[in-house]
């Protein structure tokens, strides 16, 4: 079912006003140092040549250009991995990534956990782990990127105790003080998924809506046993303060490393 809040649809210049009002009455935001096509330049300009010319992705740590993707470890977070197009892909609201020969970026993000899992020194449960991409409205890079890194230990808990009632719909939950809509994707692997589809399904006018929500997916075993993933959309709510930030979920100091078991892994070089 379809969960239909009161701005949905509201245009990109609109919800940017309706922000701006917001941080004049509340106080100014956090400023954002960073130039926004910094991940563009350092694929685009530096990874890609590399692997091309010299076999060698660095400062990546991967790139696929068949697949169309490179891999950054980011500088924020023990085990933080960004996984970023070759291509140049804005963001979520890109029309590109609902193409029907578009890059399965998700598919790709979720095979690079053993990255991060090198970087903490031993498995962990599927449940540990998540990939987010922001809204426009919260992200800092105007390139797509996928954040790979664990979940917070109180959203892991939440969603324990809110599997048996994900389903196939859209379902209602509250995490971290935000409405975010779960839905049930089934299978061990998440290629093929194609969450951006998956959301542009349940959007009224995918084109102008997309930029204005974020996704999350976090791995799960259902109670049925089978593994799968939870698949979380949150949408931008200015009045709220909800920016629809789903790195919110994520842990980039990987607290929840400390409590989980696993088998020990070599350190990543």
């Amino acid at each position: 079912m379809k969960h239909v809040l009161s701005h949905a649809g509201l245009p990109a210049l609109v919800l940017a006003g309706v922000w701006l009002a917001v941080a004049h009455a509340s106080g100014p935001t956090r400023p954002d140092p960073h130039d926004p096509n910094v991940l563009w330049r350092i694929v685009h300009g530096r990874c890609v040549p590399n692997q091309v010319g010299q076999q060698t992705p660095a400062p990546c740590e991967a790139v696929d250009p068949a697949a169309g993707y490179a891999v950054l470890k980011d500088r924020t977070g023990r085990a933080q991995y960004l996984l970023i197009p070759t291509a140049r892909v804005t963001g979520i609201e890109d029309a590109s990534l609902l193409s029907p020969d578009a890059p399965d970026y998700f598919g790709a993000a979720w095979h690079q956990l053993d990255r991060a899992l090198a970087r903490l020194g031993h498995t962990m449960p599927r449940e540990t782990m998540a990939l987010s991409v922001n809204s426009a409205y919260s992200r800092s890079q105007n390139q797509l990127h996928i954040h790979i890194d664990c979940l917070a230990p109180d959203i892991r808990v939440a969603l324990h105790w809110a599997r048996p009632h994900i389903g196939h719909g859209w379902t209602n939950l509250v995490l971290d003080g935000h409405t975010y809509r779960a839905t049930r994707i089934d299978g061990a692997d998440l290629a093929g998924a194609l969450p951006f589809r998956r959301l542009a399904a349940a959007l009224a006018d995918p084109a102008r809506e997309m930029g204005e929500h974020t996704l999350v997916v976090v791995g799960t075993v259902w109670p049925d046993g089978h593994p799968g993933f939870i698949l979380l959309d949150d949408m931008v709510k200015p009045l709220s303060g909800d920016r629809a930030s789903g790195e919110e979920l994520q842990d980039h100091a990987c607290a929840i490393a400390r409590f989980e078991p696993g088998r020990p892994l070599p350190a990543h070089p």
